[in-house]
């Protein structure tokens, strides 16, 4: 599984797509919502260490919690009259959904292998066959750090270039306008 820096800076992707708007500045608030909910689905490993039951990469790594995530965060906007309700429940399924498609792109060294992400639908493991990021250890001997700082490196060199593409892009079309007769909320 990738480390929080490789999911942050997806969640950051995902803001920068859907959130960030020229006309107004940053909103901390949602910034912190969307890129939390690119390291959300780990808090299972919160789970873990109470109940002693290996929670990781269940249910909180699949489609259908990304959906369920958006959906609450869409309603929870929309009941605090918050501006651009949709626009905040898509920028954090996006960004839940991005957390299961790095881990799926990832090296797996802890039993189960794989995730649930297709749960509701199936409750069946998945895993990349050729990962692209490397693994994180849990253990904090100078070994395992050692690595975890080269995996957290090599996610920065492979995410940071897409978030660079991503500002640019939204940027370019935030600058041009949006399209006559386009809902922009």
């Amino acid at each position: 599984m990738p480390s929080p820096i490789g999911h942050f800076l997806a969640g950051l992707c995902v803001y920068s797509a859907t959130e960030f708007d020229l006309a107004r500045p940053v909103s901390p608030r949602r910034l912190g919502l969307v890129t939390a909910a690119a390291l959300a689905p780990d808090l299972d490993l919160v789970l873990n260490a109470l109940t002693g039951r290996n929670y990781h990469q269940a249910e909180s790594h699949s489609v259908g919690f990304a959906l369920l995530a958006g959906l609450a965060a869409w309603v929870f906007a929309a009941s605090r009259r918050w501006r651009h309700p949709r626009r905040l429940g898509l920028g954090v399924g996006l960004a839940w959904l991005t957390h299961v498609a790095l881990d799926y792109l990832s090296a797996d060294t802890a039993v189960p292998i794989g995730l649930t992400a297709l749960w509701p639908i199936t409750d069946g493991w998945y895993k990349f066959p050729w990962p692209v990021f490397l693994p994180i250890s849990r253990s904090l001997e100078w070994g395992a750090l050692a690595r975890n700082l080269l995996a957290a490196a090599w996610e920065a060199v492979l995410l940071t270039p897409v978030l660079a593409l991503v500002w640019r892009l939204t940027s370019r079309r935030r600058a041009v306008g949006p399209e006559p007769g386009r809902d922009t909320a």
